[in-house]
């Protein structure tokens, strides 16, 4: 067999083999059914905007046509399809939290939701300048709710997040005239600009880009992390696992699986109650195994220590492994593969959003109004279906690692103060992170995010990159798939520390935590952006200044795009180790990958060797301490 995954993943291998006998179909199968990609799609030179086409443009001057019947040129026809996924990744991350936010707005002292952050609630209501003297914090929580819907279609004005940038950066963005305004209005804007008879200078169209992705970073996205914290309480370091081997062959098994945290913390709940505990003793099970994966995975991690059963490409694997009582999904990233995988075996799939809705899935709509009632009815069926389990067709890997997860800002800035004599006044502040880059104890911060690619073998990019980091003195912060793949590997284990370099062995062992630090969600790569501001502003400086880069070794959705071009947007370089689908326009590869930084100080790097990938990393780190004078 020459699947992919077989050459670097000991789990894989043999539930790829079990699939095989099961007659269950993988994303390895498809792929080789595939055979080939689509060579015009993969350099972004097939245009489909209108029915005329869809016209192909060669890549090859005289051997095809060079223009569109409406004679768009391969950078006209590149730049609008990149536009459009910075616009589909940033609708994604924005309907997210658009969700959360309606959440919020729900929440009472008697609901299903509550409020588990006060001060954090409080301090956004400041930033508001919402009255809060004397008021009820569900009142306050509710005005915030109000005020934070407006940012999707407010009529005027910009982005209110954006003020939380460094000054030298909203010049920039003021100067270039992308201040994102209303979220939806960026997103339909762009799309307007994009179809057939509009925008064709592809520098224009990606300037519309940015702003339209800006307003993902500094709006929806951020949004998002600032709301699930306050409802469902800001992560702190917690001890988990990592891994299929979290699966129990003596328990109920479920399987949580998307990003949205509103569905996913009522399972938790549910599945701690004790009447369906007992249920699943009467069944003969010994109790309930709640698991997680993907980013639904990472909410749950980090603010409840559930353990992660895998990352993006494992989702078949879990089911492949017979073990599974139930799926259950809502949104981003989920296989529509696996509701068929799933009549191979016992396992119950279950869609819960309309939003994604799958063919052959069981729908079970999830309504926040009935929030815990419809979750106990989802993990009472899950229970129910251990009896149907054929102990036959179970194969459960033994690998699992242990790690530390939930590390946010305040985890992160608090325990950083036990590095440096810090005066009092300025402990809790970013002075000691500031402090350990400017002395060269940690010679900078690399951002190691994104997805799984089948384009690439799974996770060795990610964890090349990652041990090149740190054994650097480069301290990694993750999310997403990325942040699963250092889980199972053990680089969230403080042991790691062992494989870091003098000044982030040293970092590690006075403050207790791991080389690689695990900071949520992929909609919470707004932690980065805001710990990374943070830096620049105590140092009176942009954020292109800063020795920190950001990394998608193993990209593959829209989403990827959109936070790609909000970080270069945001002065902090992109290094990409799957090449995006841009290569048809040598003028709009150009611009992405040089010329864009004569304007916003930052661009992307793109080399598929995670090696190669790593030292480009470390030397432009390097370039910035130089610049910096450290």
């Amino acid at each position: 067999m020459s699947h992919e995954a077989l050459k670097f993943d000991k789990t894989a291998g043999p539930l790829i083999e079990k699939a095989k006998q099961d007659g269950a179909e993988t994303i390895w199968d498809r792929e080789i059914a595939m055979k080939s990609r689509c060579g015009f799609g993969e350099k972004g030179i097939c245009c489909k905007i209108c029915h005329m086409g869809p016209c192909r443009i060669s890549p090859v001057e005289g051997k095809g046509a060079q223009r569109g019947l409406c004679g768009a040129s391969a950078d006209t026809i590149v730049a609008r399809n990149y536009a459009r996924m910075v616009a589909a990744g940033t609708s994604a991350h924005s309907d997210h939290a658009r969700s959360l936010i309606h959440t919020l707005h729900m929440t009472a002292p008697d609901g299903d939701y509550q409020i588990k952050d006060e001060e954090k609630l409080l301090n956004l209501a400041k930033e508001y300048e919402v009255e809060t003297e004397g008021r009820d914090i569900y009142e306050i929580a509710h005005e915030v709710a109000e005020i934070a819907l407006m940012e999707f279609g407010k009529p005027f004005g910009t982005q209110r997040f954006i003020k939380r940038a460094p000054e030298q950066r909203q010049k920039i963005w003021a100067d270039l005239n992308i201040e994102p305004r209303a979220i939806d209005r960026e997103v339909v804007s762009i799309m307007h600009s994009t179809h057939i008879g509009c925008a064709s200078d592809s520098e224009s169209i990606f300037e519309l880009s940015m702003r339209t992705a800006l307003s993902n970073g500094w709006g929806g996205s951020m949004l998002g992390t600032e709301v699930s914290d306050i409802i469902f309480g800001t992560p702190t370091a917690k001890e988990s696992e990592a891994n299929l081997g979290c699966l129990e062959e003596n328990m109920v098994n479920i399987l949580v699986h998307g990003h949205e945290p509103g569905l996913s913390e009522m399972i938790v709940l549910a599945s701690q109650n004790p009447e369906l505990i007992q249920l699943a003793k009467d069944n003969g099970a010994e109790g309930i195994n709640l698991v997680g994966m993907c980013c639904t995975g990472n909410e749950v991690l980090m603010r409840h220590g559930v353990r992660v059963a895998g990352n993006f490409y494992q989702q078949e694997l879990a089911i492949i492994t017979g073990a599974l009582e139930s799926v259950i999904v809502d949104v981003q990233c989920i296989f529509p593969a696996l509701a068929r995988l799933s009549e191979c075996y016992h396992t119950q799939f279950i869609a819960t959003s309309p939003k994604a809705k799958m063919e052959g899935a069981r729908f079970i709509e999830f309504d926040e109004e009935r929030a815990l009632e419809i979750a106990t009815e989802i993990v009472k069926e899950a229970v129910l279906n251990y009896k149907n389990r054929d102990k036959n067709k179970v194969l459960i890997p033994e690998d699992k690692s242990k790690a530390i997860a939930g590390f946010s800002i305040n985890t992160i800035v608090g325990g950083l103060d036990k590095v440096v004599n810090s005066n009092v006044d300025q402990l809790g502040t970013v002075k000691p992170l500031a402090d350990c880059i400017m002395a060269g104890v940690l010679r900078g911060a690399a951002g190691v995010v994104g997805c799984n690619n089948p384009r690439v073998a799974h996770d060795n990019s990610h964890l090349t990159i990652m041990k090149e980091m740190i054994k650097n003195d480069i301290i990694v912060v993750t999310t997403g798939c990325a942040a699963q793949a250092a889980a199972k590997a053990g680089l969230m284990e403080f042991e790691a520390k062992e494989l870091a370099g003098r000044g982030l062995k040293e970092v590690c062992e006075r403050v207790g935590i791991p080389p690689v630090l695990h900071m949520g969600s992929c909609v919470d790569n707004t932690r980065i952006l805001l710990l990374v501001s943070e830096v620049a502003k105590y140092l009176g400086v942009d954020n292109s200044v800063l020795p920190v880069v950001g990394a998608a070794p193993e990209w593959m959705s829209e989403k990827a795009i959109a936070i790609g071009t909000y970080f270069v947007t945001s002065g902090v370089d992109v290094f990409l180790g799957v090449t995006p689908p841009v290569t048809g326009s040598a003028n709009f590869t150009d611009l992405l990958t040089n010329r864009i930084e004569e304007k916003v100080g930052a661009k992307f790097f793109v080399n598929e060797d995670p090696i190669q990938l790593a030292q480009a990393m470390i030397d432009r780190i390097e370039e910035k301490r130089t610049r910096l004078g450290i």
